[in-house]
Formats: C-alpha cells, structure tokens, sequence
C-alpha cells in the first residue's frame, strides 16, 4: 500500500520573514535584534491571514493558496529595490521610473500569477517543494550571516566599556536641588558656522537665550562626528578613543556604544542620588527607547524607528512613504516639544533627556512650521542645494525651542538647569564617503551649545566647552564632585570605520 506523503506548505511564511532577517543581516552592526520582532510579527501575521483568506477562497486548496500568496509577498517586498534601480531612468524626455508605471506592472504581474496559479490543473507538490526549498535557502543564507557576525564579535576579547552603575548616594532632601534637562537638537550648527557657510545670522536666538539667562557658547566643537559616538561620550564624560582597541578599528558595530548610551554614567550618577530619569523617544536607535528609564515617554502613535523606515523603502508601501513619513516625523517633532514642556508636572526631582532629530535631514519644516513641498526623506540629505531647507527647519526649532524654554522657566517650582547641545554640526559631504576639505570639517563638527545653570552662575563655563565636560561642570556645581576638566578635543571617523579616529583638533578650531 503506498503511502501518500503529505506536502508541507512553509513557503509563503518563509518568504515574508526573509526581508526582515536579509534587512536585519546587512544592517546588523547598526541595530539590535529586537527592533526586528515587531515588524517580523506583523508581517507574520499579515501572511497567515493572507493564508486564510485564499484558502477560504479558493476552496480549501491549500497550495494554490500558498502560491498565490508567495507571489504577493515577493512582488510586496521587491518593489521598492526594483524602483530603486530604475528611478532614474528615461528614454529622451520620458521618465520611465515612475511609482505610476511599476504599479501596473506589478498589479499586471500578480493578475497573471495568480491567473496561472488557478489554472493549473497539474499536481502542485513539485512547485510546492521548489519554493520551499528557495524559501529555507534564502532564511539560512539570512541566519548563517547573521550568526557568523555574532560569534566574530562575541569571540573577541573587549574591555569592561559598558557604564557600571554607581553605588547609591542617595540626597535625602531633593526638594532644593534642581530639574535637568538634557536636549540634544541633532545636526544643529554654530553660530560662527551659520554665518560662514550659510550666511545666516542666528543672533535673534541666541540673544533670546542670552536674555532669559542662558550661557551661550562661542566656539564649542563636538568631540566626535557622528550621533552615537558623540552621545556615548558626553553622557559617560569621556573620551571613548579607547574602543579602537576594544572593538577594532575595522569594526562597524554599535552594540557596546548602543549600550553605552542607554546605561551611562551620567543617568547612574542621578539616579543614585534619588532623581528619576525621563526619557523620551527619538524614532533612532539607542535613543528612542531607554531600558534603564524610570519614565519612557513615547510621543509618537506609532513605535516607529529606522529600521522599520528601511524595510517599508522595500516594499510596495514605499510609494507612499513621503506622506506617511512625514506625517509621522513631523508629529514626532511637535510631541516632543509638548511633551517637554509639561513634564515639570511629574513630581520628584527628574533627569530629562531628549534627542530631537532635527534640524538634521528629512526636511519636515518651513520655518514657520507648516509642510516642505518637496521634502527631502533622505536621513544623510546635507547636500549645498538642501541649505535653505536646512536654514528653514533650523528657524522653526529656534521658534519651538524658544517657547519651551519660557514655559519651562515660567512654570517650574525649582529653576530647573537647562542644557541645549547638538551633537554635531551639518555633515555635508561626510556621509557621502569623499574626503571632507577642512571647511567640511569645521561645519561638520562646530556646534550650537548653551546652559542654563541656576543658583551657580556660570562662573566654570567658557566658549571652547565641548560635551565632554558638560556634566563634569554641572556636577561639580550642584553636587560637589571633583571632576577633572578634560581638554577638549576633537575627532573625526568615517561610517564605514567609525573606530579609525582622526584627530582635528587643530584644525577645525576657531
């Protein structure tokens, strides 16, 4: 009696999780693991029911269910590269890479898939089988690639760099000590750059702050290039060059630094001493959410972050992505601002920090607020044509910032310390991959840095104070340490080696 071997469907399943692991597996050094499981569940879940639904359908044929449903996932998901290539292209004065005309491509393209799919009247096991088989290659090219990088990185020997918590120092009486508010305006460059390189004058803003009581610095110079290194650094108050032995200077990994942020020695310091740490999200990686946070304040609807940007770049939803993007990222910015200004309400003695992904690129902004017609959605748009877009979104912080700054001043009990800083200036060309001139250097790297310290003064501050003194001086005004003043310098590292530090210190100072 022969036995009839039953044809396992896994196909339509595979398919739709390969983008997410092939996304995951060449992003890996930039992302952790669980920014994948929301976006691996809904596409998971989406296939399941797309199942159900053919099934239902088609009488209860369960392969011609399972074909018809790999072919919408593979047309979903390839979408957005397949325009990608051919964006660009025109014959004479036609421009043949419209959203419009790949539309109907594909639509045709599934019309016909799932004409031949019907039709068939032959045994589907075969095809079954074949696809299967694609399916699980494509998944363990996936995995082998991303467990091959886990074990190189995990096999190297690394030194202790991720922040130990501070033994507990607890104040008993907080009631006098102040507020801090640590905002970070992402991209934001100095006035000095302003004026050079875009021939804007920013003394309206600055003389606003001046006027409320706020420092605002001359000459300061981020000591690192890019967000995360910088971030890591003023939020441990050091000089991180040592992970060039630690990771590597070949390296791309973020995890250590990702760590390094979220567990840092300047929230530990706080939280020892009895303040309670807000963090609100950012929609980027290791700062739109803080594990170690006694408060996350999430202020946007959607749980979004780059990596879920990315994977609907590939897909067909990615026709769309300029309305839904902006919608998104502009809501983002104007909950941030909202959400700062009223969490003087919550009681107790807080540390807050905010990372504000603006006025670094997309372009969201006019400068009085409203939508940019032609927004730019490109995370490392610095290009010279971008500048008004820059200078206009950069008016409209200025604006909201200074709102928030009076609402905070005018209606907290204690006067709280403010700390406004970016992290680095407009990268231009960095990005990129050419070799920046030293012009692009100094854009690149001289920032917008002001403090409001009440009670004390501003005695300590000077024009050249880079991030990594910022809370050795705050702390040693209002919680009498002795932190030693670091020199302050300045260090540049391309993406592709973000651990390969070059020194500009003489450089790009003023």
């Amino acid at each position: 009696m022969a036995i009839m071997k039953k044809t396992i469907i896994v196909h339509p399943f595979l398919f739709a999780l390969f983008p997410v692991l092939f996304l995951y597996s060449h992003n890996i050094a930039q992302l952790s693991f669980s920014e994948t499981l929301l976006p691996a569940a809904i596409i998971s879940g989406a296939a399941i029911i797309g199942m159900l639904l053919l099934w239902i359908i088609l009488k209860k044929d369960w392969k011609k269910a399972g074909i018809i449903n790999t072919v919408f996932i593979i047309l979903f998901f390839s979408y957005g590269r397949v325009y990608g290539v051919i964006k660009a292209w025109q014959i004479g004065d036609f421009a043949v890479g419209r959203h419009r005309y790949l539309m109907i491509v594909w639509a045709l393209i599934f019309i016909a898939g799932i004409y031949l799919t019907i039709r068939i009247r032959k045994d589907l096991n075969g095809l079954t089988n074949i696809l299967n088989i694609i399916a699980i290659v494509l998944i363990l090219f996936s995995l082998i690639s991303i467990v091959t990088y886990k074990i190189k990185i995990n096999s190297g020997e690394k030194d202790n760099i991720i922040s130990v918590q501070e033994e507990d120092h607890v104040i008993e009486d907080l009631e006098g000590y102040p507020d801090i508010y640590y905002i970070i305006l992402d991209g934001y460059a100095s006035s000095n750059s302003l004026k050079q390189f875009y021939d804007y004058d920013n003394s309206g803003f600055t003389d606003y702050l001046g006027g409320k009581g706020f420092y605002v610095t001359e000459e300061s110079i981020s000591n690192y290039s890019s967000s995360f290194l910088s971030l890591a650094s003023s939020l441990n108050m050091e000089y991180i060059n040592y992970l060039s032995d630690s990771i590597g200077e070949e390296s791309e990994d973020r995890t250590a630094v990702y760590q390094m942020i979220e567990n840092n020695k300047v929230m530990s310091f706080l939280k020892s001493r009895g303040y309670r740490f807000i963090h609100l999200s950012s929609g980027w990686g290791p700062t739109n959410h803080n594990q170690y946070a006694d408060l996350n304040i999430e202020v946007s609807q959607l749980k979004w972050n780059e990596f879920n940007t990315l994977l609907i770049q590939t897909t067909v939803l990615g026709a769309f992505e300029k309305k839904f993007f902006e919608d998104t990222g502009r809501s983002r910015v104007i909950n941030t601002f909202k959400n700062l200004s009223q969490i003087y309400e919550i009681e107790g003695r807080k540390f807050i920090f905010s990372h504000i992904v603006c006025p670094h690129p997309p372009y969201l902004f006019d400068k009085d607020g409203g939508p940019v017609p032609e927004v730019a959605f490109d995370m490392d748009d610095w290009g010279q044509e971008q500048k008004q877009y820059y200078l206009n979104q950069l008016i409209y912080i200025n604006k909201e910032v200074e709102k928030l700054v009076g609402e905070i001043l005018a209606k907290s009990e204690v006067p709280p310390i403010i700390i406004l800083q970016a992290d680095h200036g407009p990268h231009n060309t960095f990005i990129v991959g050419k070799y920046p001139t030293d012009d692009m250097f100094k854009e690149g790297m001289r920032i917008f840095n002001a403090y409001y310290l009440p009670f004390e003064g501003d005695g300590p501050l000077y024009d050249s104070i880079s991030p990594v003194n910022t809370f050795r001086i705050v702390f040693n005004l209002y919680f009498d340490t002795d932190f030693e003043l670091l020199e302050d310098r300045n260090y540049y590292s391309f993406a592709f080696e973000p651990y390969r530090f070059i020194e500009l210190t003489d450089m790009v100072g003023y």
